[in-house]
Parts: structure tokens; sequence; C-alpha cells
């Protein structure tokens, strides 16, 4: 998962992105809540660590602004030595899905994280396969089957199609994608990531036809929509 840590000490925000590296996920660190709230509004992320008193916007306004502006709902956890009852209950409040109180074991964070990654995202990291409809991704075998039968896709071309139906109906922006798919974090030609999208697209039949649409968003990134087929009018 791609992760935005909002944290203004070094030796904190060291420890919540290594704490996560470690288990693979991709960390962002920000030390302001403009600068945040600036990624924001160009890239995607899964999931928020938000400390309270930062340079800049407080995390409290980035996690207002985030709940006013995206219609999809951004996983955020805050974590901060602010302990009273009244602070943990209004940023609960205001919308944040957790709260953890410094200090905090690496362990500790690791659990709340991925618990609410999973309740989110509905998302099972260890299981050997996962089931869209009738696309069954085997993910040891790197292998996409559509009502049974085996699909032949490169190495990254499976591991877009899985990225792309693991957030159905959500957008998911180039930088997202690069990182979770290409591994880096530097811009690719265009044209690359645009032929390994028509290439997902032609091989899973991914077209309205069969109720599905994958489309770029200008400006932005790709995303997978399930479309809702009407039945025939008799």
């Amino acid at each position: 998962m791609r992760v935005a840590i909002l944290e203004d000490d070094p030796v904190q925000a060291h420890f919540a992105m290594d704490t996560l590296a470690g288990a693979g996920h991709v960390c962002h660190e920000f030390a302001k809540g403009d600068d945040l709230v600036r990624a924001l509004r160009r890239q995607t992320f899964d999931l928020m660590l938000l400390d309270w008193q930062v340079s800049g916007a407080s995390g409290e306004e980035v996690l207002r602004w985030a709940r006013q502006s995206f219609v999809d709902h951004l996983p955020v956890i805050f974590i901060t030595a602010r302990g009273r009852e009244d602070d943990v209950t209004s940023i609960l409040n205001a919308g944040a899905d957790d709260y953890i109180i410094k200090p905090i074991s690496p362990g500790v964070l690791l659990a709340r994280v991925t618990s609410l990654l999973r309740r989110t995202y509905k998302t099972n990291p260890g299981a050997p396969r996962e089931i869209f409809g009738d696309f069954e991704f085997d993910i040891p075998l790197a292998q996409v089957l559509r009502k049974g039968i085996p699909l032949i896709l490169t190495q990254r071309e499976f591991n877009l199609a899985l990225l792309l139906f693991q957030n159905l109906g959500r957008p998911l922006s180039r930088a997202h994608i690069l990182e979770l798919v290409w591994k880096q974090a530097s811009d690719i030609p265009s044209r690359t990531m645009d032929t390994h999208i028509s290439q997902v697209r032609s091989k899973l039949g991914l077209r309205p036809e069969n109720g599905y649409r994958l489309a770029p968003i200008y400006g932005h990134g790709y995303r997978l929509e399930q479309i809702v087929m009407s039945e025939p009018v008799p």
C-alpha cells in the first residue's frame, strides 16, 4: 500500500517509515501539512498517518480538507502525543479512523495499520488467490483466469491488472501506479504505462460490453470501473 506520513519529528518519521516499509508498504514523508495537501491534489494514497501539531496546516486541518475534498474514504490514523479525551473524541468525530497515543511499538503500529487497511479495502494480504467476478488472480503463479480460462500476461501486466481490480472504481494516480507496479517513483515515458494499460484492457477484455471500463483520467491516472449491465427489454 502507498502511505503518506505527516510528521515533523525526524526520529518519529523514520520510525514510522522503517516500520511500514519493512512490511512492504511504500511510504512518503511530509513535515508540513501544506506539502501533504499539495501532494493529495495530484496523487493518490491508500492511507495517511497524521501527527497533530506540524508546520503549516495541522494534522486536523489536513484531515478535514481530505474529508471535504474526496468522495472515496481515505483511511486516516492519528499518531500524536495529545491524549486527552476531548482531543481523541474531536479527531474521531472529524473523521479519523483510529487514534494512537505516542509512544507506540513497531508491532502495535503495524497491527493497527494492517487492521485498518484490511477493513477499508477488504483484502487479505496473505491470500494466494483473489476473485473479482469472472476473474481469478492466482498470486503465487502470477496467473489470471477468466471464467476458468487462463490468460497470458507478463508479470508487470499481472501486477497492473491486480492493482486495478483491488481498487475497482477508485482513481489511481500515475505516481501510485508507478511505485506499486514499476517499483519506482521517477516518471517513465507516458506511452510505456499507456501501452501496458492497453494490453491489460485487451487481454482481459475490459470493455463496456463485457461490464468494465478502463479509462484514463486526464492529468491524473486511470480508473477501472464495473458497469452494471441493464437487462434487455422483452
